[in-house]
């Protein structure tokens, strides 16, 4: 095995026996087109098939590929992070293990990758999946995905995508949000590219997602836009509702007070009198959680020692 690949090939594994003998025949053939040195990183997300047995083999006769399993099934995001932590090329580049991405387009995202990108992510243009379970679904996920986050991609869910070491390094994945690296990236200032690639029938087995991924994406959408938006400043979003929700129950005591005080009218038995007084409540309660959040946004960097910037380069 090289002691510094260029390239290093992040695959997860769950459940695909009947593709792994030939994904291994296609893509080493594409890598060894290329002329540079590689590893390949398979991440065996607990299959319960014989999938690790011939992984097993495949490293036996060529220790290029390296294997990693889990102890049990943990996800495809578990898997990619797992295998970005190996990876030690400089560019990394995941794929899925169905051969649905066609191996032969790597070379072309190494290619614009060299124009200066950081990402570049794979767009299937000509789906080969069903209409109305799969590709509208996917269509709605990317255009609200893309104007949610600033980073405008077609095909958010094509596995095929090119990192530079040191993005796919600085990512920290969790939950399913191996779909928005792209995104989770752009705090980092990246520069994102997109290409069309081809986009094959599934080699065997069926595929392990359904229509429901789409609704635990839109979740899964929240959480990133909040990230994106508020995750160095979280004071901003809890302390302004704070603020917008106790200026209104203000507002509505003050009205009362006049009331009370002024027209000597009882305001003891009034539904608004309760609701000024839960706004105000609610109020302080949302400005101390924003405190609280801005107290643990500074832990999290402090005792880590991360950076709250990212240079791209330094001239000496």
């Amino acid at each position: 095995m090289s002691s510094s690949p260029a390239v290093s090939i992040v695959i997860p594994v769950y459940n695909e026996e009947g593709s792994v003998e030939a994904l291994y025949e296609q893509l080493s053939a594409a890598l060894e087109r290329l002329g540079q040195p590689y590893e390949v990183i398979v991440v065996d997300d607990g299959s319960t098939d014989g999938s690790f047995a011939q992984l097993k083999a495949i490293h036996a006769r060529d220790p290029r590929w390296q294997i990693v399993q889990f102890r049990r099934n943990f996800g495809q995001t578990a898997a990619i992070a797992a295998g970005f932590q190996q990876a030690r090329g400089d560019v990394v580049i995941t794929l899925d293990a169905d051969l649905q991405n066609d191996p032969n387009d790597i070379g072309a995202l190494l290619a614009k990758l060299d124009e200066g990108y950081d990402i570049v992510s794979g767009w299937r243009v000509h789906r080969k999946e069903p209409l109305l379970t799969r590709r509208i679904p996917s269509q709605a996920a990317n255009w609200l995905i893309s104007r949610s986050t600033g980073i405008h991609l077609h095909d958010y869910g094509c596995s095929l995508k090119a990192y530079r070491r040191e993005v796919a390094k600085g990512v920290r994945l969790y939950g399913d949000l191996h779909r928005f690296i792209p995104a989770l990236a752009s705090q980092m200032g990246v520069r994102v590219a997109e290409i069309p690639v081809n986009d094959r029938p599934r080699h065997a087995g069926k595929s392990k997602y359904g229509l429901s991924r789409t609704f635990r994406v839109f979740l899964d959408l929240i959480g990133v836009i909040f990230f994106l938006s508020y995750f160095h400043r979280p004071l901003r979003v809890f302390g302004g509702l704070g603020v917008a929700i106790g200026g209104v129950g203000a507002v509505i005591l003050l009205y009362l007070g006049y009331v009370r005080i002024v027209l000597a009218q009882d305001i003891g038995d009034r539904p608004l009198t309760l609701l000024g007084i839960l706004l105000v409540v609610l109020g302080v309660q949302m400005i101390s959680t924003g405190l609280i959040a801005d107290m643990v946004m500074r832990t999290y960097h402090e005792s880590q020692g991360k950076p709250t910037y990212h240079i791209r380069e330094h001239l000496r």
